[in-house]
């Protein structure tokens, strides 16, 4: 009885080691064979409660990875025997014919189904924010709560969105497939969009995180990397992740209020993550296959000259990404660069073109409130920037506008 709770603690942490590890990959093998995302989470479950009673007695197994799997399996197994029905009898007995006749004896021996997965819950079926939580939660392993906090929702607006985007792949009968080569590139665009919103949502909300999405996003796209070795696109998206993660440290100052990156004190920067992100994206552009993730790595790439940003290269580069993107949040931010370039005027009417599409986007609200004190339109400056502090995403950004306008207002 000594022993019992030295060894309670010892299942414990081992359970939860794996599934911090390797639940990622052990749903993607359920889920390869099952098809249902709801069955494969139930039966691993089961599984893992499963452990912590046999291995407790029994000691933890030597392949405790290849134990869980394998038990998930009859868990499964079970369930599927218990709801037959006889119009599905022949498929479901397919899939336990299947089960039955596999045997793994490793973590080595289970086929590695996460592409496969990150591409289904990255699915353009499904909505930007269901892509992202279904990601997160089945991939990454962040809690309904932790997903639900990075968003701002509710638990259970959370947990039912999770619930409609499963039952959609379900009920629409996405496939459990790598896209072929007429539509990967199509695809690909979606997954890493998937994946950079991830990062983004971190790098914006990262008071409002339990998990570092910005972490979890570099490791999505690292495992993509080795998934899919020597893609550019996805070189061009993991490149832009690190230069930007590189400059975290630096992007708010001792005020608490978000530095831009000309003025940021370039010593806190991660010296090695800008080194390797600028060898990734090399590596990229050596391939000559362009596209839009590469493009904006070279962007960012170009804002953290030595001197300041090289804005003809700059404006080069947004031109370049118009022909894959031409949206109103690139115009936004082309608009910048003209008036980075001495078009301040060019650059407010454009911007101000776009206010019935971007109405709802902080961000327009301070690019304008910067044009027009730009153009010494004080008053108007003034009321802009009033109205980009109250749509200020962080108390950052808010203490970033306000001193803007405090300067205008001097």
């Amino acid at each position: 009885m000594k022993d019992a709770a030295p060894r309670a603690i010892a299942v414990n942490k081992a359970v939860a080691d794996i599934l911090a590890q390797d639940q990622g990959r052990l749903l993607a093998g359920l889920i390869a064979k099952l098809g249902d995302f709801e069955l494969a989470e139930d039966a691993l479950q089961e599984a893992a409660i499963s452990a912590l009673s046999h291995w407790g007695r029994s000691g933890i197994p030597k392949s405790p990875t290849a134990w869980l799997i394998k038990v998930a399996h009859n868990k499964a197994i079970d369930r599927i025997r218990n709801n037959m029905r006889e119009d599905r009898k022949a498929n479901e007995l397919a899939i336990i014919a299947e089960y039955e006749s596999t045997d793994y004896t490793s973590l080595e021996t289970i086929p590695d189904e996460r592409l496969r997965l990150i591409f289904t819950c990255c699915h353009p079926a499904l909505e930007d924010k269901s892509r992202v939580a279904l990601t997160l939660r089945t991939v990454c392993n962040l809690t309904t709560t932790e997903i639900a906090r990075a968003f701002l929702d509710a638990d259970t607006t959370m947990g039912q969105r999770l619930s409609r985007a499963k039952a959609k792949i379900k009920s629409k009968g996405i496939s459990f497939t790598v896209p072929g080569p007429e539509l990967w590139p199509e695809r690909l665009s979606t997954v890493l969009s998937t994946l950079y919103l991830i990062f983004t949502t971190g790098y914006v909300n990262e008071d409002n995180t339990t998990r570092d999405l910005c972490k979890e996003a570099l490791f999505l796209v690292q495992l993509l990397q080795q998934l899919r070795p020597d893609d550019p696109e996805i070189e061009g998206a993991y490149a832009l992740m690190l230069l930007t993660e590189a400059r975290r440290p630096a992007r708010i100052n001792a005020s608490g209020a978000s530095e831009p990156i000309e003025s940021q004190d370039r010593s806190r920067w991660h010296n090695e993550m800008v080194v390797n992100g600028q060898a990734i994206l090399e590596a990229a552009v050596l391939k000559r296959q362009p596209g839009p993730f590469q493009i904006k790595a070279a962007i960012a790439d170009c804002h953290m000259h030595v001197g300041g940003p090289d804005w003809p290269q700059i404006a080069l580069l947004y031109q370049s990404l118009w022909r894959y993107e031409p949206t109103a949040v690139v115009a936004l931010n082309w608009s910048v660069v003209m008036a980075e370039m001495g078009q301040v005027q060019a650059a407010l009417t454009k911007v101000e073109s776009l206010a019935e599409e971007l109405g709802e986007f902080q961000p327009w609200y301070a690019v304008r409130a910067s044009l027009l004190a730009k153009l010494d339109r004080h008053d108007d400056a003034a009321e802009a920037y009033n109205l980009a502090i109250e749509k200020a995403p962080t108390d950052a950004s808010r203490l970033f506008l306000e001193k803007r306008l405090s300067q205008i207002e001097k």
